[in-house]
């Protein structure tokens, strides 16, 4: 069973004890067994814990670093959102194919960002430049933001910031299934709560440290009982031995699970595996013994926006998947809408 994160160690930027989730997390940490220690930044948290890089790498995914979001200029975040609402970066996951990886660099540790109300009056300023249009928000481009809520409520207050918005929607999607706290909460429809599902397989021997799928499936029915819209993320989309047998008893097990009105409004995004060299090279660093088939000679080499190309894979089994998945799809959710395969 995958118990709620709790960090070992903890570092409090200076700032951060000047607002009121700063003072509620260090009474929290106080009261536990949790080593506390203060930083002038997060990018001054040096020296943590291990005798080489793989231990360092993973005492880093215990670590909590509480501070300030500096940069209240939010990232797009197409296709899912128009932008990114920032409430924290990092997560306490293990998934070998993580884009984080890259993105993180040396600082794979975890931030939680307590000028929470500083962050929704950004919010409200695109609300207003694009009202009467509705703004979507993402909260988990950077983070599994529920991975976290647990213990600083962000994500909560965040649903019920836009429930009361007039022109605001939110978004996020988890891998964890630790979302009682949010089921009262009052979203007023405001609030599509996606989980990230996947066969079995990928999430036995890829994504260590996150809650199951049998786990993520029933918080899902707790989640489309408490009246959210809801949404699935299938990513990566990972071809394995009886790959079409996997993703089809995951798409009939989410449609035993579901209440049938949750079935009318349902989201799907498909995301198949893809990875850059600079990931490759993280990848096999962080998870030496990975499973995970990253022979560029099998793939396709896509380039990305930024210059820098993805393999992914090649045109036939691309096809192959995107028909199975999309048949499964209609089979068990004849009225769900895929936002997007890519």
């Amino acid at each position: 069973m995958i118990k709620p994160f709790m960090p070992k160690l903890v570092y409090f930027e200076p700032k951060a004890l000047d607002y009121p989730l700063g003072e509620r997390l260090m009474e929290k940490f106080k009261d536990m067994d949790v080593e506390i220690r203060y930083t002038t930044s997060h990018n001054q948290v040096r020296n943590l814990p291990g005798d080489n890089d793989f231990q360092k790498y993973r005492n880093a995914k215990s670590t909590l670093v509480v501070g300030i979001r500096k940069t209240l200029k939010f990232d797009t975040s197409k296709p899912s959102a128009e932008y990114a609402i920032p409430f924290a970066t990092g997560c306490m996951g293990h998934c070998h194919y993580c884009y984080l990886q890259t993105t993180m660099g040396s600082k794979p540790y975890i931030r939680t960002y307590v000028n929470v109300e500083e962050i929704f009056e950004s919010a409200e300023k695109y609300m207003e430049e694009r009202a009467p249009e509705f703004t979507r928000f993402e909260a988990s481009c950077t983070s599994d933001i529920v991975g976290i809520d647990h213990l600083t409520h962000s994500l909560k207050e965040a649903i019920e910031f836009f429930g009361k918005s007039e022109y605001g929607k939110l978004r996020f999607v988890t891998k964890f299934h630790h979302v009682d706290h949010l089921l009262d909460a009052k979203h007023n429809g405001k609030t599509r709560f996606r989980f990230s599902i996947n066969a079995d397989y990928v999430i036995k021997y890829f994504e260590p440290g996150t809650s199951p799928l049998a786990k993520r499936i029933e918080a899902a029915g707790k989640v489309a009982r408490a009246g959210y819209p809801l949404g699935f993320i299938v990513a990566p989309i990972y071809l394995h031995e009886d790959w079409q047998e996997g993703y089809y008893h995951m798409f009939e097990r989410l449609h035993e699970e579901l209440p049938e009105d949750a079935k009318k409004d349902i989201t799907f995004e498909f995301i198949q595996h893809r990875f850059t060299k600079p990931a490759k090279r993280v990848i096999e660093k962080n998870y030496p013994m990975t499973k995970l088939e990253l022979d560029e000679s099998k793939r396709r080499y896509k380039w990305g926006k930024y210059g820098i190309g993805k393999y992914i894979y090649q045109k036939e089994e691309e096809e192959e998947i995107k028909t199975e998945l999309f048949k499964y799809m209609k089979k068990f959710f004849p009225n769900a809408n895929l936002e997007y395969f890519t």
